[in-house]
């Protein structure tokens, strides 16, 4: 007996020893070791370098962007070639000495320096803290002190305390339209000495890098380095360290190094950090992340060696053994895969509106690069161009990006793709992307990226990263929905978890937690807007008078406030519609689609049920509100996930279909070998009784038969027209657009929506037509007005006494949209009298919208600078800005039975809620006695729906797959998707945000474990509970 007992202990051990290999590769801020405090050394120049020293940097863009160029750590390595440097980045963008936001739980820069083993430390800071100003120098030199006086006296290597390089910044250039040098050198100046002076008084090197020569083009944007810049960088700082020119630069070594940086940076900052170090880490963090960790960390090994052989000369060109990396282990699979299908058979299972037909345009069965389609755009010459993401969700050891855009082309006008071609293959998890400046801007997370075709021959061979450090928290929340404004700047956002810090020319920009950005190419003026608590919203556009529509929420023009001081958030709002689970809305205003729909919209929905969707589109008082009216597509087939939806330039419409069995990050492993990669499909919709139309001319079009196309009634032959116009030159368009507004009729219906379009072209090519503007803003039009109101928040500074003007008439108008624009433009104007516009406005009575556009508004950093906690006005606006809170609306007694319930002895009282954006409830179990009176009250403060069902013991998973069968069913919401089973005991309905329910049972008088569970579609693998009865 003893012997199997011992043989049992041993095999318990090897599993134990088994289940906790890994842990080591998960770097943690809350149970990760922190560096112990020491004695500091002092760090002289010329620098002494040891055999097998460890390197780190750390900082801000300087160095981050570093890592894609390589030109330092090659001139090190060749410098050093016998001494085997290990060099890791841990820089990041916008960083500051004392602000470096991170990932939930995401282990800080002291705990990466202690596990790195670090002997050395370059720093670059200084950038991002030089906004502040000339009168924050002192400041700055005493935040600087502290941070040096802390990293020195730690002990990264567990010897003795670190040397450290100080870094300045570089000094910026000039651009056509970004005048960096002009905004920023004086500054930089003053914070250089300032670096230097904290760098002597702290006994640490310091190395100027902004008195260095660049040669004239080394920046992309004014600021940040191109290759030639970090070449002269790199010759700059090793000048600096050593007292003497680095070697020339070895370009197979370059590339060594590069390669080493890119395995490095998947280890230390992986997409998906939500479900490594956040607060999905629980299910599937272990086996989906430590292992891929280990394994990056010993490709960035194996390219170590790489390195040092070429630095030594063994090797000329880049050899890497990869032999000894292992296999990743397997990982679970949830239940509850949706099934595949062919596109003729997904076909058949698609109810539709018997006003449409529905065709398939292409699918992977004959254009295999569709596979994963994520985004479709039309271009000027009439061809679809997909986003595909094989790679998502994100990048495993020993893989590369391989994500495309592929042009598909129906030559023959038959409704169905004949041609397809790759214009880039090289892409990673495209998210979005959008045509410019000659171009298409990529959503590459963390970057923002730009690629071009510079040959002509059909594919990109050019690409830059134009901005970087957004959030990659989880890689379908990620940048995206890219969109051109009416009036010419690029929208996009990013989502729940997020962290973004992105440096431009003009500072850093900061979101937490998701935001709208604005950015405009030609000055590379990045802006934020709109933040506050939501979930993952996807799909958005404008209707015919500008206003911004997206899924949360539904109205976005009301959430347009810029943000308050970082990292606060806009409150959360209540009672305005807005979902998630849906991608994509498009304007019904083509004749090809029936008369009864012109001026509603459709909408594509992938959560919980699968199907394209038509709403009407009313006006609300202070707001546009949709109201849904039916389904012209309706799936059976779960697989059917719709993510995107375009009106082509005929007039159909196309539906993108990120065709899956798998849908969800926290549901199922990102490694569930389900995962669909190969699938791929594109529907498109036409009207039975409606013939297409004759594409309208873009391409090649003269600017004046450019500017007769703004005429049309149809958003998307607007929208691609601007596209086109942007291409001209500023003075070409101006030239043609003064000479067309001339000309315009003033008896036409749509004089007024003219004249609007012509003020955001004027907009589009830089300029702010303050005389076309204030006719519109006093016109008989109120979308009009509105719309006017809103474009005065981008006019600059010397224009600012007419804004102010404008707004405070505008703030008086009759009309509800009208004040919410004006309410939200004072945000963006920032000024005293803005305030008291905004004052003056907020005693009119508001309904919803126009209540949390100004309460939003006043909580602008902006505005805020206007007011304290002492102003009486500003409290008493904001506290009778509050609504009564909807959570408590179920948990009241409504009749006198419920009030006799409750009366009983014994009672037990269970509060539960659903934890927002992590699809669980706050409790998983509690204990009732047999027969015991039970009130359960839950609440829902999340964003999803949710419910709460209490179910026979064992009978979790079939009603959960029962619950997940009712997204099939047209009616399953209205049966809150409540499976009709003898299983099922009590349930809640679903409850939308803000709102709570009370059940009222006696428990069972059967001892066991009863399981609760939510039962909208795909939750119910995680969200879940027991209830035991003893």
């Amino acid at each position: 007996m003893r012997k199997y007992l011992n043989l049992l202990l041993l095999f318990l051990s090897f599993q134990f020893l088994k289940g906790n290999e890994y842990n080591e590769f998960g770097l943690y801020l809350d149970k990760s070791k922190k560096p112990n405090e020491t004695s500091p050394v002092t760090t002289n120049l010329p620098l002494k370098i040891k055999k097998g020293a460890r390197i780190a940097y750390v900082g801000n863009t300087l160095l981050d962007r570093s890592q894609h160029f390589g030109h330092f750590e090659s001139f090190l390595q060749r410098h050093l070639p016998s001494h085997k440097l290990v060099i890791r980045n841990f820089s990041w963008s916008a960083d500051e000495v004392d602000i470096q936001p991170r990932p939930d739980n995401f282990a800080s820069v002291d705990q990466h320096l202690l596990d790195h083993k670090t002997d050395i430390i370059f720093a670059a800071f200084g950038f991002n803290e030089s906004f502040a100003g000339k009168e924050k120098v002192p400041e700055f030199k005493s935040r600087l002190k502290k941070y040096i006086q802390h990293t020195k006296t730690r002990s990264y290597n567990g010897k003795k305390g670190p040397e450290i390089i100080l870094i300045s910044p570089t000094p910026n250039q000039n651009l056509e339209n970004v005048p960096a040098a002009d905004l920023n050198n004086e500054r930089l100046s003053l914070y250089t000495s300032a670096m230097r002076a904290v760098a002597e008084s702290e006994a640490i090197a310091f190395v100027d890098v902004f008195s260095a020569i660049y040669p004239d083009g080394s920046t992309i944007n004014g600021v940040h380095l191109n290759k030639e810049g970090y070449r002269a960088f790199g010759t700059a700082l090793f000048k600096g360290i050593f007292n003497e020119s680095p070697e020339p630069i070895n370009e197979e070594l370059r590339l060594a190094v590069v390669e080493k940086n890119k395995q490095f940076f998947r280890r230390y900052r992986p997409l998906n950090t939500f479900y490594y170090t956040g607060g999905r880490k629980g299910r599937y963090g272990y086996l989906d992340f430590l292992p891929a960790m280990k394994n990056f960390e010993i490709m960035a090994n194996n390219r170590d060696q790489s390195i040092w052989s070429i630095a030594q000369g063994k090797e000329t060109k880049l050899k890497i053994d990869d032999s000894n990396v292992p296999d990743l282990p397997e990982t679970s699979q949830s239940r509850g895969g949706n099934k595949w299908m062919s596109a003729d058979d997904e076909l058949k299972l698609f109810t539709i509106d018997p006003r449409f037909n529905v065709n398939c345009f292409a699918s992977e069965e004959d254009f295999p690069d569709i596979a994963c389609p994520i985004q479709i755009r039309w271009d000027s010459k009439g061809r679809l161009w997909v986003a595909c993401s094989t790679t998502y969700p994100h990048v495993y050891p020993g893989q590369e990006p391989n994500d495309k855009i592929v042009i598909l082309e129906d030559t023959d006008n038959d409704g169905k793709a004949d041609k397809s071609s790759v214009w880039a293959d090289d892409i990673h998890i495209p998210l979005s992307f959008e045509f410019g400046s000659g171009g298409v801007y990529v959503s590459e997370e963390p970057d923002f990226t730009f690629l071009k075709d510079t040959n002509g021959d059909g594919k990109a061979d050019f690409r830059s990263r134009v901005l970087t450090g957004f959030g990659c928290e989880d890689s379908h929340h990620a940048l995206h929905d890219f969109v051109w404004t009416p009036d010419g700047k690029l929208l996009f956002r990013d989502s729940i978890f997020l962290n973004s810090q992105i440096e431009t020319p003009y500072g850093p920009i900061r979101v937490k937690n998701s935001g709208w950005f604005l950015f405009e190419p030609k000055t590379q003026k990045l802006q934020t807007f709109g933040s506050y608590p939501n979930t993952n919203p996807w799909g958005v556009t404008f209707d015919k008078w500008g206003h911004h529509v997206a899924s949360h929420p539904i109205f976005a023009s009301s959430f347009h406030a810029t943000n308050p001081p970082y990292p606060i958030q806009h409150p959360r709002p209540s009672g305005m519609q807005a979902y998630s689970g849906t991608c994509g809305q498009e304007f019904v205003d083509w004749d090809t689609f029936p008369k009864e729909m012109q001026g509603g919209f459709v909408k594509a929905r992938y959560k919980p049920t699968n199907r394209i969707e038509f709403h009407r589109w009313i006006n609300a008082g202070d707001h546009m509100q949709e109201k849904y009216e039916s389904d012209i597509i309706f799936s059976k087939n779960l697989s059917f996930i719709p993510v995107d939806i375009r009106f082509g330039p005929m007039g159909a419409l196309y539906v993108c279909d990120w065709y899956n069995p798998i849908k969800g990050h926290a549901q199922y492993s990102l490694r569930d070998e389900r995962r669909d990669k190969s699938s791929g499909r594109i529907w498109r919709i036409t009207a039975k009784d409606k013939k297409l139309k004759t594409p309208a001319k873009i391409d090649g079009s003269t600017i004046t038969e450019l500017l007769n196309n703004l005429k049309r009634k149809e958003y998307r032959i607007r929208y691609w027209t601007k596209q086109e116009i942007r291409k001209h030159s500023k003075e070409a368009v101006s030239k043609e657009l003064d000479l067309w507004l001339k000309t315009l009729d003033k008896n036409a219906p749509n004089y007024r929506h003219h004249q609007l379009e012509a003020l955001w072209v004027y907009s589009n090519i830089g300029i702010h037509n303050e005389k076309l503007l204030v006719e519109l803003i006093n016109c008989e039009i109120p979308e009009a007005r509105a719309a006017a109101a809103r474009q005065i928040r981008h006019w600059p500074k010397d224009m600012i006494n007419s804004a102010e003007r404008l707004i405070s008439k505008s703030s008086k108008d009759p009309d509800d949209i009208v004040k919410l624009e004006t309410a939200l433009t004072c945000s963006w104007l920032g000024t005293q009298k803005s305030f008291s516009t905004l004052i003056d406005l907020s005693k009119n009575d508001m309904g919803k919208h126009l209540n949390y556009a100004v309460t939003t508004a006043l909580g602008s950093e902006s505005i805020k600078t206007h007011w304290n906690k002492e102003n009486k006005v500003v409290q008493d606006i904001l506290t009778k800005a509050k609504k009564r809170n909807q959570l408590n609306a179920g948990k009241t007694t409504r009749n006198a039975n419920e009030a006799n319930f409750d009366k009983q002895k014994g009672l037990k009282k269970v509060n539960i809620k659903c934890v927002p954006e992590k699809m669980i409830y706050d409790i998983t179990e509690f204990t009732v006695k047999r027969n015991q009176p039970v009130k359960l009250v839950l609440s829902n403060p999340d964003l999803t729906m949710h419910n709460l069902v209490i179910v026979k013991p064992g009978a979790l998973e079939k009603v959960g797959k029962a619950g997940n069968e009712m997204a099939k069913d047209k009616n399953g919401l209205k049966k809150n998707y409540i499976p009709n089973l003898s299983e099922v005991l009590w349930a809640t309905p679903q409850l939308k945000q803000n709102t709570s329910h009370t059940m009222r049972f006696k428990a069972p008088n059967k001892s066991g474990e009863y399981p609760y569970v939510c039962t909208f579609p795909g939750h119910w693998v995680i969200m879940k509970g027991v209830m035991k009865v003893k």
